[in-house]
């Protein structure tokens, strides 16, 4: 039994390895260069899922810490989708030792503000995410724009 389930572990490492090479071929490599992305609603679809090739196939991290990992990228990006009105932004990740690191830079200098949220509001929770999932998280003003970003403790969770 134990060889049957290995061959299927295998055989779900390669599918991944397919997918995480498809991804990092169509979009690029975020951990190498920035990756830019048009500023479309339909842009966090694809920053989700090369994060989640990044994260889990490459570095193999835990479901835990992809799946936060990936719902903090989509909150980063769906605020510079929303609020910059700039035509692109940009998708960087980093790894240093148990360690990762988002990136997402757009041409804008407005801040993201953490607002209070209420129980029954539908909106504004994006960042009060980052703040309860990631270990810390800021901006960095550009010359021309920001970086928003975020960082994750990858042992432990």
């Amino acid at each position: 039994m134990a060889g049957l389930e290995e061959t299927a572990s295998r055989a779900a490492w390669d599918v991944a390895d397919a997918a995480e090479h498809s991804a990092l071929e169509l979009l690029g490599d975020p951990t190498v260069a920035p990756v830019d992305f048009r500023n479309r609603p339909e842009s966090a679809a694809l920053a989700r899922r090369l994060a989640a090739s990044v994260l889990h196939v490459r570095w193999r991290l835990p479901g835990t810490v992809t799946d936060d990992g990936v719902l903090l990228v989509s909150e980063l990006v769906g605020n510079a989708v929303r609020h910059t009105g700039a035509e692109h932004f940009s998708l960087r990740m980093f790894r240093r030792g148990n360690w990762i690191r988002v990136e997402v830079r757009d041409p804008s200098r407005g801040l993201p503000c953490l607002l209070p949220v209420r129980d029954l509001d539908v909106s504004g929770r994006g960042l009060l995410l980052v703040q309860k999932l990631s270990d810390r998280w800021g901006v960095d003003l550009l010359p021309r724009g920001k970086t928003t970003w975020f960082e994750m403790r990858v042992i432990d969770r």
